[in-house]
């Protein structure tokens, strides 16, 4: 019986080593990627190495993220006694290899199986282009996705047994989830979403596994808040109001939709019917599932996650600013929504009696899934040759252009007595100072925050180290400082920034 347990799964595991393999042919030429997000995870990771604290780069806590990943990586970086940086690769694959194998094993159990269906939702996951692009990267969204897989098999056994100790297996999932990203309030919503639909318990018993649930879920992230809050004065960190509409953020959740469909962007103007149909869709299966009963089924389950996560995103993209709906905000939604809008294929092909009718139906709908898996494989492979191929490397800070970069070449060095002790270090880009130098500096301030500008311009002393090619326009930029202060260069790196110093006369 064992035996045949594990040879039912065994192409699972073959799946996950060949997404190991593919992965790792996009660290071939730089290792894993390293954007602003991957420094304040490291910094923080490191700091629990060394000191047992959490503190990134600048010396303060970490609020703008939650704290389980960088403690995750500083234990690992513990155990190992390598940089997160340097393991960042090997553990990625990793964990992309734990997503396959458990994609794999959750497919086992749909109702009905199929062994084509199975093979054919493995290849799509394996040549996934989110999914491959985030876990090429040192972020904390490649330990989330894994953690929604869990909490979809916990969870599950909940809805079979409805006993308090699953229950309480499941939460304890999500309230990891929940201090891993912010946005796992959103496997919460799911978990709450179906014990309100559950018809099963009775009232009582429901009431009580709800409060439960809630209290367990909600536990570590609170702690979280509450100690950003205690040391910083904020929960989250600074946060500006969005200054993107409800339909735009939409038509940007479409296009995204269509990207993942094989669409070009000249098809980008069906990007906000596309995104209505999709939740629509997902709120109608829903629905179904709750008429029929059929609420404990990993397809209900993985279309429940899909339908609240990707309303979270649009929704709160619209009250809260932060980067534009992409690939990677969007990437947790992937499996569940692939899982979603496929599965309905095998109940629709098991009601059709007719043998002829049914293998004609099912070759047609093998033949449209093997034209987006072909898809995923063009768009897997133009980014190879660009960024393997062509020797550029994961776009961030270990690509080519920071390889042969004089400015980095600069910061790397040992020799940094341009900058006096105890004067203050300004930059557009804090992250970068610190990756390449190991110094801390101060970011400077953005532009909706009036009073830290006035603050700014008070400093008597300080440096100014720009990057041209980093200037974000969310902050004050240089030739707003200029009209303000007389800087004076003191090294330039030509189109690629200099390092200027401000010192008011006594």
């Amino acid at each position: 019986m064992q035996k045949s347990r594990y040879l039912k799964n065994l192409d699972a595991v073959i799946a996950a080593l060949i997404g190991w393999f593919i992965l790792s042919l996009f660290f071939r030429y730089s290792g894993v990627g390293v954007s602003p997000d991957s420094i304040m995870y490291t910094s923080a990771a490191r700091s629990f190495k060394d000191h047992g604290t959490l503190l990134t780069f600048n010396h303060v806590p970490i609020v703008d993220f939650p704290v389980f990943y960088p403690i995750y990586l500083g234990i690992i970086s513990v155990i190992t006694q390598i940089d997160p940086v340097k393991f960042g690769a090997m553990l990625n694959g990793i964990m992309f290899a734990a997503l396959i194998f458990t994609s794999g094993w959750i497919i086992e159990h749909f109702v009905p199986a199929s062994r084509i269906y199975k093979w054919l939702m493995l290849a799509a996951i394996i040549l996934s282009p989110p999914l491959l692009q985030v876990y090429s990267y040192l972020w904390s969204e490649t330990l989330f996705i894994l953690e929604i897989l869990f909490f979809l098999v916990a969870f599950r056994e909940y809805l079979l047994k409805h006993t308090l100790k699953a229950l309480i297996v499941a939460a304890v999932i999500a309230a990891i989830s929940c201090i891993t990203r912010y946005a796992a309030v959103t496997i919460v919503g799911t978990g709450g979403l179906l014990l309100l639909l559950d018809r099963v318990l009775p009232l009582k018993k429901k009431i009580t596994h709800i409060i439960v649930y809630g209290l367990i879920c909600i536990s570590l992230l609170v702690s979280n808040l509450v100690f950003n809050a205690f040391v910083t004065g904020t929960t989250t960190g600074p946060r500006e109001p969005s200054i993107t509409p409800f339909s735009k953020n939409l038509y940007y959740f479409g296009t995204v939709m269509c990207d993942w469909m094989g669409l070009t962007p000249n098809q980008y103007w069906a990007a906000t019917p596309l995104a209505i149909i999709i939740f629509l869709g997902f709120i109608a299966a829903l629905a179904f599932n709750y008429y029929r009963r059929k609420l404990d089924s990993f397809e209900n389950l993985a279309i429940t996650f899909a339908l609240v996560y990707g309303a979270f995103i649009v929704l709160s993209s619209t009250f809260s600013r932060y980067e534009r709906i992409n690939h990677r905000l969007l990437s947790p939604l992937y499996i569940s929504a692939l899982w979603g809008y496929t599965s309905w294929a095998l109940l629709l092909l098991k009601k059709i009696n007719n043998t002829t009718t049914r293998r004609i139906i099912g070759a047609v709908m093998v033949v449209l899934m093997l034209g987006f898996i072909t898809s995923e494989f063009f768009i897997d492979r133009a980014r190879y040759n660009d960024q393997v191929a062509d020797e550029y490397g994961n776009p961030g800070y270990t690509d080519e252009s920071w390889i042969d970069s004089e400015f980095a070449a600069y910061l790397r060095g040992t020799d940094h007595s341009l900058f006096k002790p105890g004067v203050k270090i300004y930059t557009d880009a804090h992250e970068a100072v610190y990756f390449f130098s190991g110094m801390s500096s101060y970011l400077v301030p953005h532009r909706f925050f009036t009073k830290d500008i006035d603050k700014f311009y008070k400093v008597k002393h300080y440096y100014l180290i720009w990057f041209n090619v980093l200037e974000n326009p969310e902050l004050i930029n240089l030739k707003d400082i200029q009209k303000v202060k007389n800087l004076k260069k003191i090294k330039d790196f030509g189109e690629e920034g200099a390092i200027y110093e401000y010192h008011s006369e006594p």
